[in-house]
């Protein structure tokens, strides 16, 4: 049985079924879902191959975000400190991106609306063109955009380790197998869902409803599983 649920969560199944469903745009309700299993899996590699392991067993060097520190829209200090105890959706984005990034913003809109009263729940929208996002930038996009800056953080700092979390800790992108020198440039719809001890438990494609819906259900999981 759970290789039947593993192949289910792997992330070609996932994304294929995503494109048998169709994508959707704009800031319409989400129908409401469940997580398809009592426990999530957990995931230490780009290929998001699932791992089914007891939340209680979970080893201590199994894959957790490191160490880091970037900067919010509020000229605040953000850390891998903040992630500890919380639930976390992390996304990449770029303040001038003319085509996916409105779109994932309209939905990453709908994961804040629908845990509006929950402090448990963050969101990290990291700048993939942070030279040009700095601080000023992000407030005023946040501004226009309905973030709500206590729950909501976009980031900006250093290229490097932006990109750093992204690729080689987050696992951000989808070509996999393929040579990336560090600067080349990241730009993907994925949606990261962390746990409360910084670790991977989802991944979902942010122009989808059907995935928002998802991983709110499995946020939702991890909220009630403490």
């Amino acid at each position: 049985m759970n290789w039947i649920i593993s192949k289910w969560y792997t992330r070609t199944s996932v994304f294929g079924w995503l494109a048998v469903m169709g994508f959707t745009f704009g800031c319409s309700p989400v129908k409401e879902k469940t997580s398809r299993v009592p426990d999530l899996p957990f995931y230490d590699e780009a290929t998001y191959t699932p791992q089914w392991i007891n939340p209680t067993e979970v080893a201590d060097d199994f894959h957790q975000i490191p160490s880091f520190s970037l900067t919010n829209q509020q000229g605040q200090q953000i850390t891998e400190k903040h992630l500890d105890d919380k639930i976390t959706v992390v996304d990449f984005f770029f303040t001038t991106c003319p085509g996916i990034c409105p779109k994932m913003t309209n939905n990453m809109l709908l994961v804040q609306e629908a845990f509006a009263e929950e402090e448990t729940l963050q969101i990290l929208s990291h700048s993939v063109t942070p030279d040009y996002d700095d601080v000023d930038v992000l407030k005023i996009y946040a501004e226009a955009k309905g973030v709500k800056n206590e729950r909501w953080h976009l980031l900006t700092g250093e290229q490097s380790t932006i990109y750093d979390l992204g690729r080689n800790h987050y696992f951000i992108e989808e070509d996999l197998g393929l040579e990336k020198d560090p600067e080349d440039f990241i730009h993907t719809e994925n949606f990261v869902l962390i746990d409360q001890n910084r670790r991977i438990r989802g991944i979902y494609n942010g122009l989808s409803k059907t995935a928002i819906s998802q991983l709110i259900a499995d946020a939702k999981t991890l909220m009630d599983k403490g």
